[in-house]
């Protein structure tokens, strides 16, 4: 634990990640300041002095999770004519599904007031399930023009399919090891059609 007066680096993350581990073994209901500052070696009042509260807390740890997300799946359309299709899409869909997605969606809705902020946050333009879509819609826009995909096929459509299937087993999905993840293979291999086999890879 570190001293009182000493200063504890990376503090944000620090207790983002130790939230993160709460919430992998205990749930939502165990996701308290006690059990976060001791998850993360750190004074009690720690949290309280970087957050006014715990749903602010809550909602900066669901924002910052989300902000990577996007992050990551932000250069997919850089990828159109590499690789297989239906893998770079399933590979982006599965960054929304990550090890403790599930998780940090819980979190989201398990509290009134932070699903709220989280809410007008991504409405004011925060970085969220909507930057994922969009990558993806703009990605399969990229094979259209290559060829790779069907022209006729409604690409932006394709995209909300993909990104509701994902946003509903974020919040219930089920708890056997690979499963949304099979059933996201499943969903994009039955709704992304290839041009004459020139989506896959070689």
């Amino acid at each position: 634990m570190s001293p009182r007066g000493v200063a504890t680096p990376d503090v944000r993350e620090r207790l983002f990640s130790a939230a993160e581990r709460v919430l992998a073994r205990e749930g939502t209901a165990g996701l308290t300041n006690r059990a976060v500052t001791e998850e993360a070696g750190c004074a009690k009042g720690l949290l309280y002095n970087h957050f006014a509260d715990l749903d602010d807390f809550v909602g900066q740890l669901v924002l910052d999770r989300f902000e990577r997300i996007a992050a990551e799946v932000r250069s997919l359309p850089e990828r159109a004519g590499e690789g297989d299709v239906r893998e770079n899409l399933i590979s982006a869909a599965l960054t929304l599904l990550g090890a403790n997605g599930p998780a940090i969606a819980a979190a989201a809705i398990s509290r009134h007031a932070v699903a709220e902020r989280v809410r007008r946050a991504w409405a004011a333009g925060a970085p969220g399930p909507g930057a994922v879509e969009e990558a993806m819609a703009s990605y399969v826009e990229g094979e259209q023009c290559l060829g790779r995909i069907p022209t006729d096929t409604d690409g932006a459509m394709l995209a909300l399919a993909l990104a509701g299937t994902v946003h509903h087993l974020l919040m219930h999905g089920s708890l056997q090891p690979g499963e949304n993840a099979r059933l996201v293979r499943r969903l994009v291999t039955a709704l992304v059609p290839t041009a004459n086999g020139l989506g896959a890879s070689a």
